[in-house]
């Protein structure tokens, strides 16, 4: 049991992380939040090296994935820096990397209900207006649960806010900051339930942000 108790806000600076061989050859992991070695919630950064694979599994309860760098790929098809994907429950597939990738992961954490199929190419997306200097893309939404990204113009300070739900970051560029310090490229946040926060950045940031989903 890894960092399961969602009541405790929790901050990890994946750089500085060691890399941990999966069962897999080839594939490389540095864990977040787990519930047990090879089932069940699971939060983590992936590393393919080129020519990696997973055998074919089956995703009970949905499976999440950020490419950061590289090209993923499956039976559907490739997927390349800046894709969203959203693997339902029940789904499955045979993994790989020809020339190998780094992912942000997200394992049984889907509702049952939550169906839906995503693929998104972030880099084709157009960004959204939001409070101040933001723009956002949403990515997904499904009942207390949504997924964003969100970039922030360097100088821009957001209103102190409470996090109904929790809310869970991952920094993809920049540096994202608030009150308790400040988070580098592919620092992982999460927040509990009713916690709050000022943030602000110095630099051009953008955060990969899930809200909503950690209310007990």
């Amino acid at each position: 049991m890894l960092n399961l108790d969602f009541s405790e806000r929790v901050v990890i600076e994946t750089a500085n992380q060691e890399w941990v061989k999966s069962p897999a050859p080839g594939v490389w992991r540095k864990a977040l939040a787990r519930e047990d070695a090879e089932r069940g919630h699971a939060t983590s950064i992936v590393r393919y090296e080129p020519g990696a694979k997973f055998d074919r599994h089956e995703h009970p309860l949905g499976e999440e994935i950020f490419v950061l760098e590289g090209i993923f790929s499956d039976e559907f098809g490739d997927a390349g820096p800046g894709t969203y994907l959203r693997n339902p429950p029940g789904s499955g597939h045979a993994p790989y990397s020809v020339e190998g990738c780094v992912l942000f992961v997200k394992l049984h954490q889907f509702s049952p209900r939550d169906t839906a199929q995503v693929r998104i190419d972030t880099n084709r997306e157009q960004w959204l207006r939001g409070q101040g200097g933001l723009q956002v893309m949403p990515l997904h939404s499904f009942e207390n649960e949504n997924v964003a990204l969100v970039k922030w113009p360097a100088g821009e300070v957001f209103q102190l806010h409470r996090h109904m739900g929790g809310e869970e970051i991952l920094v993809l560029s920049g540096e994202f900051k608030d009150e308790h310090g400040g988070y580098p490229r592919h620092t992982w946040m999460r927040s509990p339930h009713m916690s709050a926060h000022h943030p602000f950045v110095e630099e051009p940031t953008v955060i990969w942000v899930k809200t909503g989903h950690l209310i007990s």
